[in-house]
């Protein structure tokens, strides 16, 4: 095996509470649902966005703000593997941890595209 490169290509399972997405319909009707969940999904991908900037240029100070925002947000449309995610890497970065929020912001991305593109 020496010298042998293997490259991985991680898929993350994302797991998402329908009963979120239809308990909003229920309480504002299909078509202001729809824009709620519409408007969410959008100001996710844009903080996802926002927050990768801010990590290459290693300015972390408001990211744990950020990330519990997001958390909060996708709890709210049900989308439970990224609201997880964004609580870990929070988690990690104020503990300091640089090496393990680094993989858990990849994490983060990876769950966050397979989770806003759907």
């Amino acid at each position: 095996m020496a010298g042998r490169v293997v490259t991985l290509h991680p898929r993350e399972r994302v797991d998402e509470d329908e009963g979120a997405i239809l308990a909003i319909f229920d309480r504002l009707g299909a078509d202001p649902g729809a824009k709620l969940v519409t408007r969410a999904v959008g100001e996710l991908a844009m903080a996802v966005t926002v927050m990768s900037a801010q990590v290459e240029r290693h300015e972390l100070e408001t990211l744990p703000r950020g990330l519990k925002r997001m958390q909060a947000m996708a709890a709210g449309v049900g989308m439970i593997s990224l609201a997880r995610v964004a609580e870990d890497a929070r988690a990690v970065l104020l503990r300091g941890d640089a090496t393990a929020f680094a993989a858990v912001w990849a994490r983060l991305v990876r769950v966050a595209e397979r989770s806003l593109v759907r």
